[in-house]
């Protein structure tokens, strides 16, 4: 449901959504970096701290440049998105192959993989398309993506009532 209300008001307000993604994504990088070098001066005692102190300066780097450039955060946030569209619809379209001995109508969960893979590779391929174009794409996207979860949704919990409380998904 999230997806769906995400994804209409990615479509009303894209400009928006676009520069609070960055902005939000700037703040939490920061606030982020802060707390790891936080944790570094309250627990240097550990092996490898060096390795978290360069996370969080790193952190907070990342989130300036995001609310100072935010253009190029933009871009960056776009391949961002893309790889993990194409990641995680692989792990969709596998794991709707496997759901096949489970149940029937897997092919929704298939479906939304296959879209969020397309995405994704869409997004690598093109990201230069413009961030206000793509923020509607991934509204639109939002919307199908969050109408098939709920379709799957209604549709495993019949298989529930069907099968009882001991189903056991192969995921």
């Amino acid at each position: 449901m999230l997806a769906i209300l995400f994804g209409i008001a990615a479509l009303l307000w894209p400009g928006l959504t676009l520069v609070v993604l960055v902005t939000l994504f700037g703040l939490y990088a920061i606030v982020d970096g802060i707390a790891a070098i936080a944790s570094v001066a309250t627990h240097r005692e550990r092996g490898r701290w060096w390795v978290v102190l360069a996370e969080g300066v790193l952190g907070i780097g990342a989130g300036v440049v995001a609310l100072l450039v935010p253009g190029i955060t933009a871009v960056a946030l776009v391949l961002l998105i893309g790889a993990w569209a194409i990641l995680t619809g692989a792990m969709e379209v596998a794991t709707a192959i496997r759901l096949r001995r489970e149940m029937e109508d897997e092919w929704l969960l298939g479906l939304a993989g296959i879209l969020s893979f397309v995405f994704g590779v869409a997004l690598v391929i093109f990201p230069g398309a413009g961030a206000l174009a793509l923020v509607a794409l991934i509204g639109v996207y939002s919307i199908v993506f969050g109408i098939a979860m709920l379709l799957l949704g209604v549709r495993m919990r019949s298989v529930g009532r069907i099968r009882g409380p001991g189903l056991r998904l192969p995921i």
